[in-house]
């Protein structure tokens, strides 16, 4: 008996230490928040849990693609500017110039950088944000193959800012299926449009896609361990980061070819060491992405519901008023959880647009379905920021939400600036980031078994960082 109170003891006298510790840092984030470069040693010294919205072609700044297309023979044309394959033929011969030119010519080196990020960018009559962030990527469209080298850089950068996990978006093999699935036509009735394409090209291609997509996942992690070094005395950080890739659908184009890659991505998921969810993708306010949305929405449900249940996080939300019409945000989150089974919401900006949206903001609560918050995104695409986000809408429901960096090479940011931002521009105090990035493995795509390993490396971490950050 009194082993075991001496023992209650400790752990009293420990846990109120631990208060303690948190408090009086907390207390510290308040002394240092209007002071930017003290703000960023702190957030880059906090344990951030996850990224766990991150698209990997977006992650990659722009001069990282560039020294890549150096390396691999691509070119540049100046006249948007954007990066090109030449085939094989040469730069000169089609009017551009090779990516080696470009990035050792300094002004030609930034108008590149800035053409493939919104760096340097201000809206002007005509050319929104929204327009110079997703052009970005039909800019970067002939960006060389490295699947590999991107994981690697990604990872490596978010581990250098004491994150433990990171989910990446990536899209496999959509160029085949483009042409595979041109002229298709589906019914609209799904069950039976799951049976056309299965009975055509695509389901006779589909074992061979799945083999293709496995072994191009499979090859690229074993690149990132020989890139990163790992094993070795020599190991980069980004070692030490659990990674998982998110199947992406991109949803602009025709039916067909989104409910076959969706189809692609449920087959992927199966597999042990496959992609641990599915995600669509793409501007949400694009005339396919608004005309088929509940129809994307059930090609999921007959999924879910017919060939087992899978993890979906959506983009929804994703839009203001102005930018659509008033009918076209009234119901994007909802279905996006009742036909789409999300399990967690990207974005989320029109929440507050829903119908019935004070039932929906108890339903995400009380089923724990949790918002990934893009602050610069918002920001730089919707205009949202400040009290104009719903983040304060969804604390007052009790509606879990973590902090995740979009595209964060595009918007030339990180994990890090996320959190500062979230105390100059929401407010947020170091409780309300602890919760969210504690959350961040809670709502993470993993088994239960390596979700708590790494819920008990995250709480080792606040630890040491709250014991020792303001000493």
């Amino acid at each position: 008996m009194k082993k075991i109170l001496a023992t209650f003891l400790v752990l009293i006298v420990f846990s109120t230490n631990l208060c303690a510790d948190e408090k009086a840092v907390a207390e510290y984030l308040e002394t240092i928040k209007d002071y930017s470069p003290k703000l960023r040693q702190f957030m880059e010294a906090m344990p951030k849990g996850a990224d766990l919205h991150n698209h990997l072609v977006g992650a990659v700044y722009a001069e990282t693609f560039l020294d890549w297309a150096a390396e691999d023979g691509l070119c540049v044309d100046l006249s948007v500017p954007a990066l090109r394959d030449p085939q094989s033929e040469s730069c000169d011969s089609l009017g551009w110039i090779s990516a080696e030119a470009a990035r050792t010519d300094n002004v030609r080196r930034r108008s590149v950088i800035n053409a493939l990020s919104v760096r340097s960018f201000v809206p002007y009559a005509g050319w929104s944000g929204h327009n110079q962030f997703f052009v970005t990527f039909e800019r970067m469209a002939s960006r060389p193959d490295r699947l590999g080298d991107m994981i690697a850089a990604v990872s490596d950068r978010s581990a250098r800012q004491n994150i433990q996990y990171l989910e990446l978006m990536q899209t496999p093999v959509l160029a085949e299926l483009i042409g595979m699935l041109a002229g298709v036509e589906l019914s609209g009735d799904t069950a039976k449009d799951y049976q056309t394409l299965m009975a055509g090209p695509f389901g006779d291609a589909l074992p061979r896609m799945i083999k293709a997509s496995n072994e191009q996942r499979r090859g690229a992690f074993a690149e990132v361990d020989q890139l990163l070094k790992c094993g070795s005395a020599a190991a980069l950080p980004g070692c030490d980061l659990e990674v998982r890739l998110i199947h992406q659908v991109v949803r602009e184009f025709s039916p067909a070819v989104v409910f076959a890659q969706i189809i692609l991505g449920w087959e992927l998921m199966a597999e042990n060491d496959g992609p641990v969810a599915l995600n669509l993708v793409a501007p949400e306010d694009g005339y396919l992405a608004l005309r088929d949305y509940t129809d994307h929405m059930q090609m999921i449900d007959y999924l879910y519901q017919s060939k087992g249940a899978r993890n979906v996080t959506l983009h929804a939300g994703e839009l203001t008023l102005g930018l659509v019409r008033p009918k076209q945000l009234r119901f994007h989150i909802g279905e996006a959880i009742e036909l789409g089974h999300a399990k967690r919401i990207g974005h989320g900006i029109a929440i507050s647009y829903e119908d019935d949206s004070t039932d929906l903001l108890k339903k995400m609560a009380e089923e724990n379905i949790m918002v990934e918050i893009n602050l610069t995104s918002n920001d730089v695409i919707l205009g949202i920021k400040g009290s104009d986000h719903p983040m304060a809408l969804y604390r007052e429901y009790g509606v879990p939400m973590a902090l995740s960096t979009d595209d964060e090479g595009v918007s030339r940011i990180d994990l890090t600036h996320e959190y500062m931002r979230a105390v100059t521009d929401q407010n947020l105090s170091y409780h309300d980031l602890k919760r969210m990035s504690l959350n961040g493995i809670r709502h993470a795509f993993l088994p239960d078994d390596e979700k708590e390993l790494l819920w008990q490396d995250l709480m080792r971490a606040f630890e040491v960082f709250e014991r020792t950050i303001i000493r």
